[in-house]
């Protein structure tokens, strides 16, 4: 089988599983869901039991679940997602809107991470056990057990209400970037600094790389000609896992910072119960995945030296 096939068959099967575990979930959720629905629609202060009875009738909310089901997969097979049952929007065009605003944090916030991480990690890794590879340690220990919401509350406070010098929340310029884009940074930094630490340590170590250095090459010749391609290997596969820490962060700090993306709009969708929503975001954050794991294990194939060697 190859690579390809097996990838299609891998994103079919995430798409069946997205598609009937949202909905299993979206089903099981306590309270009235047409009232919800109501509520999202013309606010919580408009909301009477002639508006609930509307909204049921309008979406036929009272009947059995498996053909809504069924109906959603023979739709999906179709690549027709629905319309939103709060906006009446298609689900298509409201998450290509918010997926725009989600990709542009999640790129900035992916540029910093790697500005900041790998340096970092490498020059400690060339100094293991010094003063920096100790506060390293520590630094990234700290920040991966720190809650991402929580950095982005402080940082809030820090820079936005005490010094002032950067908006709180919003979108549109780029001031707005700093705060969520760093606090998804520093997470992805603290994971990306260890990673490349290890490597580069487990690198620098090697008899090649000792040899390299016996010819009277210079420490930086040594690390750019025989070094970095064996670090950047661990380094592209963390970034598989870094996605999956992004799209999780992104659900959290766009709803701190109020950033208008698939995220925020995740959980607008949740609590409105907006099942259409829910099922198309989850497809694409789904699928998503499968194509960054697609395009990171070519990526593998061909920087690692073994590999090229085959």
């Amino acid at each position: 089988m190859t690579a390809a096939v097996f990838r299609l068959l891998q994103a079919l099967l995430v798409a069946l599983f997205v598609g009937v575990t949202t909905f299993v979930m979206m089903r099981s959720l306590p309270g009235d869901m047409a009232w919800r629905i109501a509520a999202h629609r013309y606010g919580y202060d408009l909301v009477d039991a002639d508006a609930v009875r509307l909204v049921r009738e309008e979406l036929a909310l009272g009947g059995p679940a498996l053909p809504a089901l069924l109906q959603w997969l023979g739709d999906m097979v179709r690549l027709e997602f629905g319309t939103s049952l709060v906006s009446g929007a298609p689900v298509v065009d409201e998450i290509s809107h918010q997926l725009g605003a989600s990709l542009q944090l999640a790129a900035v916030a992916l540029l910093l991470s790697l500005l900041l991480g790998p340096p970092l990690g490498i020059t400690a890794g060339l100094r293991p056990g010094g003063s920096l590879d100790r506060g390293l340690l520590l630094l990234s220990t700290g920040l991966r057990a720190l809650p991402q919401f929580l950095l982005g509350l402080v940082l809030i406070l820090l820079v936005s209400v005490e010094l002032g010098w950067l908006p709180a929340a919003g979108y549109g310029t780029g001031a707005h970037f700093v705060l969520p884009a760093l606090t998804l940074a520093l997470g992805l930094a603290a994971l990306s600094a260890r990673i490349a630490r290890d490597a580069t340590a487990a690198v620098a170590a090697s008899p090649y790389y000792a040899f390299a250095r016996q010819k009277g090459l210079g420490d930086s010749q040594v690390f750019w000609r025989h070094g970095l391609r064996n670090v950047s290997v661990p380094l592209l596969t963390c970034l598989g896992l870094q996605f999956v820490t992004l799209v999780e962060g992104v659900v959290v700090v766009e709803s701190v910072f109020g950033w208008p993306g698939i995220g925020h709009g995740l959980v607008h969708a949740i609590f409105g119960r907006d099942v259409p929503m829910v099922q198309g975001t989850a497809l694409v954050m789904g699928l998503a995945f499968v194509l960054v794991n697609a395009l990171i294990d070519a990526a593998v194939r061909r920087l690692d030296p073994r590999g090229a060697a085959g």
